[in-house]
């Protein structure tokens, strides 16, 4: 095992050490981030983000917070049906926020890109009608204390929108899912990028609560209306929350 997957690993004590570990990671495989996810989930992944911004989106909601922004694709697509909303992309790993600020230049959108963790978000409460993460939350240390902050910052009526992978309930589907995720992905995705990477990815979502469990986090947390839906047979799960008014 090596010292970066070792690090993943460490004790509940270290969650800095942790955190840090992960972060440096994915500042490491940002530059071939986009390309292995697309070409690992064979494109699936840009309709599961446009599902997100479908669902989650009003036409009234005019300040949008993407958590876990990566190299910018929701940011970006809620920027292409929200023109007027103010959207800011936070992120955790400079090298992503680096490839998100050159996509936003490169199609002329206009982002605001901050650097900060999802436990600790540098934003005043009741500031944002929209808080969206996708594929980031599983990446937290701290998911609950993230998911307070997502509430904090919200304006009453506001909504909260988490993508992630999920296992499918298939008996056989999650079989054959594993096979995949377990045994192929790492060495598909360790051709072009780092080989703990793609380890880490399936471990994760293995550890991943399931749906129930997680939407009682967010009623947890204070959000109420709590459902999830699962997208492609279970390979990705919505969950959508609400802030009372």
């Amino acid at each position: 095992m090596s010292d970066k997957l070792t690090s993943l690993a460490v004790p509940d004590g270290e969650p800095e050490k942790r955190a840090r570990a992960i972060r440096d990671m994915f500042s490491e495989i940002a530059p071939r981030y986009d390309f292995l996810n697309h070409l690992l989930s064979l494109g699936i992944d840009r309709g599961w983000r446009r599902t997100l911004v479908r669902m989650a989106l009003r036409p009234e909601m005019k300040d949008l917070l993407d958590v876990a922004c990566g190299t910018g694709d929701v940011s970006l697509a809620l920027r292409k049906k929200a023109p007027q909303a103010r959207i800011v992309g936070l992120d955790f790993s400079p090298g992503m926020l680096e490839l998100a600020r050159e996509k936003a230049l490169r199609t002329g959108a206009r982002l605001e890109l901050v650097e900060a963790s999802a436990e600790e978000l540098p934003f005043a409460g009741d500031g944002f009608d929209l808080v969206t993460i996708a594929f980031g939350i599983r990446n937290v240390v701290d998911r609950r204390k993230a998911l307070g902050e997502f509430f904090r910052v919200l304006k009453p009526g506001g909504r909260v929108a988490i993508l992630e992978f999920s296992r499918p309930r298939i008996t056989w589907l999650r079989a054959l899912y594993d096979f995949y995720f377990f045994r192929i992905l790492p060495r598909v995705g360790g051709l072009m990028a780092k080989k703990e990477a793609y380890r880490y990815l399936p471990d994760s979502v293995a550890r991943f609560p399931e749906p129930e469990e997680f939407c009682a986090w967010l009623e947890e947390a204070g959000f109420t209306a709590c459902r999830w839906h699962p997208l492609t047979f279970g390979i990705a799960t919505l969950y959508l929350g609400e802030k009372s008014s």
